[in-house]
C-alpha cells in the first residue's frame, strides 16, 4: 500500500460525468501535476475544486476535483476524485495522464481491499459493498446496507468474545488449579456455555435461506408437455411477449428466461421446452435442459391442460415434481374440463388460463405463501449473505458439536479446547480477523475495477 493507485470508478460510455479515482500517498501530488486551478496540495480536506485538466499546454477537460485527506476516507489514504464530463475519450485521457505521472492502475476491488487491510471495514462489510452495487431489489439493498453497517460483524465479534471467555476459563483451570477466584470448569458448566453459542450459529444458518432468496431471488422452472401453455403463462407473468407462442408442438426448444420483482423479491422464471418422448435430436437437447432446470430451481410450476386427460408424459412429470416445492397450474380452465382432478389431490393446485388472465394473481399469491415472502424482512434479522460465510458457520458448528461429543465421552478438557479454538478461528475468517492471502485476492477479484 505504499504506491498510489488509479481507476475509473464509473461505467465507461456516454453520461453526464465520469469519475477517475486516485488513492495513496501521492494521490494529491499526481492530480496537482495535471490540474490547473487551486493548488491541490494546499486545499482543505473534503473540498471540491473547479479547474481544468491539462496535457502539457492543451486543455483536456473542464473538471471538478474532490480532495479527501487521510485517514477519513474510504481507503484511509489520501483520495482524489476527478469528475470529468462523461465520455470515453476524456475519461481515458485523464486516466492516462494519472498513469504517466506516477500512479498505478488499480486491480479489481483494490480500493475496497485497501479499506479492509487498513481495518476500516471487515470482510462481511467488503462483501456488502459489492452486493450493494449489484442489488436488484429494495429488499436486497436493505439487506446489504444492514450488513455494511456491521450488524453481522458485531454478532461474530460477540460470539468470538464468548468463546474467548470459555477458553480463558479452561486455561486458568488447567494452568492454575489453585486459583480460587476463577469459576470451576466442569463438563456440565462447559456444555452450558457452549450451547448458547451453537444455538446462535444455528439460527444464522436457518435464516440464511431467506438471505439467499433476498439476494438471488427465486428460480422458477415452468415445465409441461408441448402446447399446454407454458410460454403463454411466462408471457402473462412477465407482462411482455418474451416467448414465442404457436400451436405447433415443440416451438420452444431452448430455455427462455425472464424476471419480475414481486413483494420486493426477484422471481426468475424459466420457460422450458415441452417434455415428451421425441426422436428429434435438437428437441431432445431442449428436453434435457428442461429436466436439468427442474433440479436447479427453487420452485417448479407444472402446467397441465384442463381440456385433456392426463397422459403418460403428464404422469412422469407429476412423479418428478412430487418431492419438489411445486405448483400445478391447470391451464385452459375456460375450456370444457376433461382432466381427472381427483388424481391430483396430493399436489398444490392452481386453476386459470392465459386468455383472460384468470388465476395469474392466485398463482403469484401461492408463490408468496410457499416462500413466506411477507415474513422476509431484511432489517429484522442478521443474515449470512453468501456461501463463504455459510460454510464457515457450519464448520464452526461442527467443531462445537465435536467438543460437546468429546465432553459426553469424558475426553480431557485440554483436547476439547482444541475444537473450541478451531470454532473461534472459523468465526474469525468470516470477518477477516484471520485469513489466507489467497482468499483475500480471490474475494476482491470479483469486484469492479474502480471499487
Amino acid at each position: 500500500m505504499e504506491d498510489t493507485i488509479v481507476a475509473i470508478s464509473t461505467a465507461i460510455g456516454l453520461g453526464a460525468i465520469s469519475i477517475i479515482r486516485l488513492s495513496g500517498p501521492d494521490a494529491i501530488k499526481i492530480a496537482d501535476k495535471i490540474f490547473k486551478g487551486k493548488d491541490l496540495t494546499k486545499v482543505a480536506s473534503h473540498t471540491i475544486n473547479y479547474g481544468h485538466i491539462y496535457d502539457g499546454e492543451k486543455i483536456v477537460d473542464e473538471v471538478l476535483v474532490s480532495v479527501m485527506l487521510a485517514p477519513k476516507t474510504y481507503t484511509t489514504e489520501d483520495i482524489v476524485e476527478i469528475n470529468t464530463h462523461g465520455g470515453v475519450s476524456a475519461t481515458n485521457k485523464v486516466l492516462e495522464l494519472c498513469l504517466l505521472n506516477g500512479a498505478r492502475l488499480a486491480t479489481q476491488g483494490e480500493f475496497t481491499k485497501r479499506a479492509f487491510l487498513a481495518g476500516r471495514i471487515d470482510l462481511t462489510q467488503a462483501e456488502a459493498v459489492q452486493d450493494i452495487i449489484t442489488s436488484a431489489t429494495d429488499k436486497s439493498l436493505s439487506l446489504f446496507v444492514n450488513q455494511l453497517t456491521g450488524s453481522l460483524k458485531k454478532l461474530i465479534i460477540k460470539l468470538r468474545k464468548d468463546i474467548v471467555s470459555i477458553l480463558a476459563n479452561i486455561e486458568v483451570n488447567i494452568d492454575y488449579p489453585e486459583y480460587e477466584d476463577a469459576p470451576k470448569i466442569t463438563i456440565a458448566s462447559l456444555k452450558e456455555l457452549l450451547y448458547p453459542v451453537k444455538n446462535k450459529l444455528n439460527d444464522l444458518i436457518k435464516e440464511s435461506k431467506n438471505a439467499k432468496i433476498i439476494k438471488d431471488g427465486i428460480n422458477i422452472a415452468i415445465i409441461g408437455r408441448p402446447n399446454v401453455g407454458k410460454s403463454s403463462l411466462l408471457n402473462k407473468l412477465l407482462e411482455e411477449e418474451k416467448a414465442i407462442v404457436t400451436d405447433i408442438a415443440g416451438t420452444t426448444r431452448d430455455l427462455v428466461e425472464g424476471s419480475i420483482i414481486f413483494k420486493g423479491i426477484k422471481l426468475n422464471f424459466i420457460d422450458t421446452a415441452g417434455i415428451r418422448e421425441s426422436k428429434d435430436i435438437v428437441e431432445n437437447i431442449g428436453i434435457k435442459k428442461s429436466l436439468d432446470s427442474v433440479s436447479q430451481s427453487n420452485l417448479v410450476i407444472l402446467v397441465l391442460n384442463n381440456n385433456e386427460d392426463l397422459t403418460s408424459d403428464d404422469h412422469k412429470l407429476l412423479d418428478i415434481i412430487k418431492d419438489k416445492t411445486h405448483i400445478v397450474f391447470v391451464n385452459k380452465n375456460d375450456l370444457p374440463a376433461k382432466l381427472n382432478i381427483e388424481s391430483l389431490k396430493e399436489y398444490n393446485i392452481c386453476y386459470g388460463n392465459t386468455i383472460n388472465d384468470n388465476g395469474i394473481d392466485e398463482l403469484k399469491n401461492k408463490i408468496e405463501d410457499l416462500f413466506n415472502l411477507e415474513q422476509i424482512k431484511p432489517l429484522d434479522n442478521i443474515y449470512l449473505t453468501n456461501s463463504r460465510q455459510n460454510a464457515l458457520i457450519k464448520l464452526a458448528i461442527k467443531e462445537i458439536d465435536h467438543a460437546l461429543k468429546s465432553l459426553d465421552e469424558e475426553i480431557p478438557i485440554d483436547l476439547v479446547e482444541i475444537d473450541i479454538k478451531n470454532a473461534w478461528n472459523y468465526l474469525g475468517e468470516i470477518i477477516g480477523a484471520t485469513y489466507k492471502e489467497e482468499l483475500i485476492d480471490e474475494l476482491f477479484s470479483n469486484f469492479c475495477l474502480g471499487k
